[in-house]
């Protein structure tokens, strides 16, 4: 017999066993350490988790080393060592060096965060086509020089090492924007000459076009690994921050940068599934936080296009995890976007997921509920797994927020393949295979009818489920017929061609041999 406190126990150690954190924690900064090792000790306190406290202490410290974060590491030393504990002398040498470092590099840089500061001379710059390294290093009333630009840069980089992401992210913006030509304002009355001025009108908008930068990429001109770099320091200052939104778009950037990269060889290919795989790391804190509702569905689009799948595939498949939630969390939402298509479209999206699963050497009972539901339609090791799902959910940075959520939308998905093989179904069995009693399973049916979730209706005197017809619509059925139609034309295309090849060739042979016996 199992007692509560057995359950508890064998909760953290599935906690534990699962922890995803070592897996993880290599493709992150080490800033972004921090608010996974802050809900560690979380789980901690709550017994969630069955880790020392004093072990997360020690971690977070080493983390600390390289980093400017000094004081913040002194507060750590006397967690794991007691409040009376002598703080290092390297540690005491180490903050004083920061705080050198810190004077001499606000020195360095003052010329050009002045002009940084003064909106209207930097307005005027803008507005003239000036403000790019090339032309202020040129002008001697600024003073300011490639090395002063070089110097600000390196200050931002001080400022994040420091843990003041704020200023990092605001001195990074200034950064970019020295290498970006966003499209100018027009002016009222731009364009509204007459015809005498309608082809110049017109040549000075495709000059300005082609003048402008990629959108995609805070309007960079061009890209290099060094501001590739700059990018990656962007998109971990808006994590970092919690600006989901801008971590979005810096997250585009990134993205775009290291595709342009790689396709003109600035990037190898081993290195391009480098960053992939970084970038694949990075994005979960964006997607998971997203409070537009979009990003999963961007997530799912992401981790399944052809370079990414090889990224996971290869060097992360423990991220296997994060995209079966993901899909199990927007299938319906997706199935409500596509309309008439819906079911098709859900069934597309676990097909894909399916195909990713046996190409990744990874399991966790998230995946095995899938495979045990979809592939194998085991109900019995479906609904074991689906009760440890819930440990492993609450007990993940990115997922907890989505536990509940997760729960409800995978007993839809056991109702939607038990109902798929049984036109009648008894409430109580029902109940069992979904984990409630049966009145809560029938109020939970009612709901989802009411809904127009399910086609079904509940017959209270034998006290069972009635299936629709579930008749596949027409629009369904040439979906599905036609989908592939044009790669089968064209593979028949191209065989009747070699079929034709072969003839011709066949026929040249004959000829051939035809002549050679008529000399004969």
């Amino acid at each position: 017999m199992t007692t509560p406190s057995d359950s508890t126990v064998n909760a953290a150690t599935d906690a534990a066993t699962y922890d995803l954190t070592s897996q993880i924690s290599p493709y992150l900064d080490l800033h972004m350490m921090f608010p996974l090792l802050e809900y560690i000790d979380s789980l901690i306190s709550t017994g969630s988790v069955s880790y020392s406290s004093v072990d997360v202490a020690q971690a977070r410290l080493e983390l600390l080393k390289p980093t400017h974060m000094v004081d913040y590491a002194m507060d750590i030393y006397r967690e794991v060592h007691g409040e009376d504990a002598t703080i290092p002398t390297e540690m005491e040498d180490q903050k004083a060096g920061v705080f050198k470092e810190l004077e001499e590099l606000r020195e360095g840089q003052m010329k050009f965060d002045d002009l940084c500061r003064n909106v209207e001379l930097r307005a005027s710059l803008v507005n003239s086509n000036q403000w790019n390294v090339e032309s202020l290093t040129s002008m001697a009333t600024h003073e300011i020089t490639a090395e002063t630009i070089a110097t600000y840069y390196k200050f931002a980089k001080f400022n994040f090492d420091c843990g003041d992401y704020q200023q990092g992210r605001d001195m990074l913006e200034n950064y970019i924007s020295l290498f970006a030509s966003p499209p100018k304002q027009r002016k009222d009355g731009d364009g509204d000459g007459g015809d005498e001025y309608g082809d110049r009108g017109s040549s000075n908008a495709a000059t300005e076009e082609e003048k402008t930068g990629n959108p995609n990429m805070y309007y960079l001109t061009s890209i290099d690994n060094a501001l590739l770099n700059v990018l990656w320091g962007k998109l971990s200052c808006e994590i970092l921050v919690e600006d989901w939104e801008e971590a979005s778009i810096a997250l585009t950037a990134v993205k775009t940068a290291i595709e342009l990269l790689a396709t003109t060889s600035k990037l190898t290919p081993l290195e391009a599934l480098h960053q992939r795989t970084w970038l694949l790391h990075w994005s979960l804190f964006v997607f998971w936080n997203d409070a537009s509702g979009k990003g999963l569905e961007s997530m799912v689009e992401l981790f399944t296009s052809e370079k990414y799948l090889q990224a996971v595939t290869t060097h992360a498949p423990h991220l296997l995890r994060y995209l079966t939630a993901a899909v199990l969390l927007c299938k319906r939402r997706a199935a409500k976007k596509a309309g008439s298509n819906s079911n098709a479209e859900g069934r597309r999206l676990l097909r894909d997921l399916v195909k990713v699963m046996q190409q990744c050497e990874y399991s966790d009972p998230i995946v095995e509920f899938v495979d045990k539901l979809t592939v194998k339609f085991d109900f019995e090791a479906a609904q074991s797994q689906l009760a440890r799902c819930e440990t492993v959910l609450s007990s993940d940075f990115f997922l907890c927020k989505q536990t509940e959520l997760f729960m409800e939308e995978a007993r839809v998905f056991v109702f939607e393949n038990y109902c798929r093989i049984h036109h009648k179904i008894d409430l109580t069995t029902l109940g069992e295979k979904l984990a409630m009693d049966r009145d809560r399973a029938e109020r939970w049916i009612v709901d989802l009818i009411r809904n127009a979730l399910l086609d079904a209706k509940i017959d209270s005197e034998e006290g069972c489920v009635v299936m629709g017809t579930g008749s596949t619509s027409v629009y369904e059925q040439v979906m599905d017929k036609t989908k592939e139609l044009t790669a089968r034309s064209g593979g028949l295309v191209v065989n009747l061609r070699g079929y034709q090849n072969d003839i011709r060739r066949e026929k040249i042979r004959m000829e051939k041999k035809a002549n050679e016996e008529a000399e004969y």
